[in-house]
């Protein structure tokens, strides 16, 4: 395991293609193991990114901890992602910043995050947020089921095929 703080990673051993990043704090475990095995079938280096808050192990990949804190995993994510990187992540603000960085992302439920989709979904966040705090109270979301990990498998190799 792999801890930032204290950066003990040889980050050359990180850096040698096509990569998968992954926003672990809030990512299915069905998520993950999807990635991992799509990650060892592409021979596709993966990178797990959490805070200490949380505790991840992967089978194939690398963690990376880094100190709780606001975004710190989205700003170490960011500070590593290269062009055509592939993040996961649930976070809208990091996925536009992957996209302005030419990488590509996709949500655990499977939307691909896109030049035509991530403003109307930041300008929704930011709506929502507003309604909040104005007391307004939303339902609570779906539970995940099987059809998202399907659809987030389907979608990935999407996103694999079109960076190979």
């Amino acid at each position: 395991m792999e801890h930032h703080g204290s950066w003990t990673a040889n980050e050359s051993d990180l850096q040698t293609g096509r990569r998968i990043l992954v926003d672990a704090d809030a990512c299915p475990q069905a998520v993950r193991r999807i990635v991992e095995k799509a990650c060892i079938r592409e021979g596709i280096d993966l990178v797990f990114f959490t805070d200490t808050n949380h505790e991840i192990s992967a089978e194939y990949g690398s963690v990376i901890i880094v100190d709780q804190g606001h975004d710190s995993v989205d700003l170490a994510i960011v500070n590593r992602l290269k062009v055509q990187d592939i993040v996961v992540t649930q976070d809208y603000g990091l996925a536009s910043l992957a996209l302005a960085k030419k990488a590509r992302a996709i949500h655990p439920s499977g939307k691909i995050f896109d030049e035509s989709n991530i403003d109307f979904l930041l300008m929704d966040r930011h709506l929502s947020a507003r309604s909040r705090k104005a007391g307004e109270r939303f339902s609570r979301q779906r539970r995940r089921d099987g059809r998202d990990d399907n659809s987030f498998a389907d979608n990935l190799r999407k996103l694999l095929a079109e960076n190979t």
